[in-house]
């Protein structure tokens, strides 16, 4: 895939919102419905098949366009994560020197997932960043060139960048769009944080399971690997999942700390939602396959008047 999805095939074209303006985009949130890890590389990092589900829930990101253009970004970040530490500033700091029009933004992070619960937030709001500077600051990179970028942030971050549901080989790197069916998910946190680098260094983990095709994943077959490492050394996810296995199959996302069910409609998830609710944080949302973020800036680029274009 090599299209933009943010320029219009006029490269040099401004920013298309006057100062003042603001923009708001979703970070959406991911499940992995199956995690298989197959082998570990001499690098240290982990060979794994998984199925990324795009969800219709996650952060919220405000870039609002300030006086000046030389590529100062304010952060309000609702996280309370160190602004080093933070994936916008870092993807912001890759497309500074693509930047043609480099207006100055002050970017607000509506912190709505758990840091650290498997749904991939941060590797979003890095991506929505990398997209909306894209268009903002005029760069015009092409979609595989973002989500090289987006590799350097994390193993995650080229999956919402690309902005489709897919199948992943790799380090997460090699990446297939698939359609899945539309169901609605519910997912738990138990308010704790687990640890990445631990589970995947648990000389329990299995890291020789058999591969997979995708059809085997669409079918529903295959597991998360990481999950009984995790059951084991964490009890109250242990628990959680016995509680969520209540309402149907329940499984962690990633190395959690969060776990899904599965449900077949909006009715079955709210009900779902609000038992679980009463012991812990709860939402629930329908899949996706495409993300929001590709469209709306699709469609802002669409609002740049024909005058503006030819700077």
């Amino acid at each position: 895939m090599t299209d933009s999805p943010t320029a219009a095939s006029d490269t040099r074209q401004p920013c298309p919102l006057p100062e003042g303006d603001s923009l708001i985009l979703p970070a959406p949130a991911k499940l992995n419905l199956m995690l298989h890890i197959t082998g570990r590389r001499a690098d240290g990092y982990h060979e794994l098949q998984t199925l990324f589900q795009l969800l219709d829930h996650g952060d919220q990101l405000t870039f609002s366009i300030e006086p000046g253009a030389d590529g100062r970004i304010r952060l309000s970040d609702s996280s309370g994560l160190p602004t080093a530490d933070n994936l916008i500033t870092r993807a912001a700091t890759l497309m500074r020197d693509h930047a043609r029009h480099p207006v100055n933004l002050h970017i607000e992070l509506d912190k709505r997932l758990p840091i650290g619960g498997g749904l991939g937030g941060g590797s979003s709001d890095g991506a929505t960043t990398l997209l909306a500077l894209n268009t903002l600051w005029g760069c015009a990179l092409d979609t595989d060139t973002l989500a090289d970028l987006g590799r350097q942030l994390g193993a995650d971050v080229p999956v919402f960048v690309r902005g489709h549901s897919a199948w992943a080989e790799g380090i997460g790197e090699r990446l297939q769009p698939v359609e899945l069916p539309e169901h609605w998910f519910v997912v738990c946190h138990p308010g704790i944080s687990v640890s990445t680098a631990e589970v995947f260094g648990n000389p329990g983990l299995t890291r020789n399971s058999q591969i997979t095709t995708i059809r085997s994943a669409l079918r529903g077959d295959g597991r998360n690997d990481c999950e009984p490492v995790v059951r084991q050394r964490y009890p109250e996810i242990r628990s959680m999942l016995d509680t969520m296995s209540a309402f149907g199959p329940a499984r962690l996302t990633g190395t959690g700390a969060c776990g899904f069910i599965t449900l077949p409609d909006e009715g079955a998830a709210r009900r779902a939602e609000s038992a679980l609710r009463a012991r812990y944080a709860t939402f629930a949302a329908p899949g996706l396959n495409r993300s929001p973020v590709l469209d709306r800036l699709a469609a802002l680029t669409l609002t740049i008047p024909k005058t503006r274009r030819k700077s």
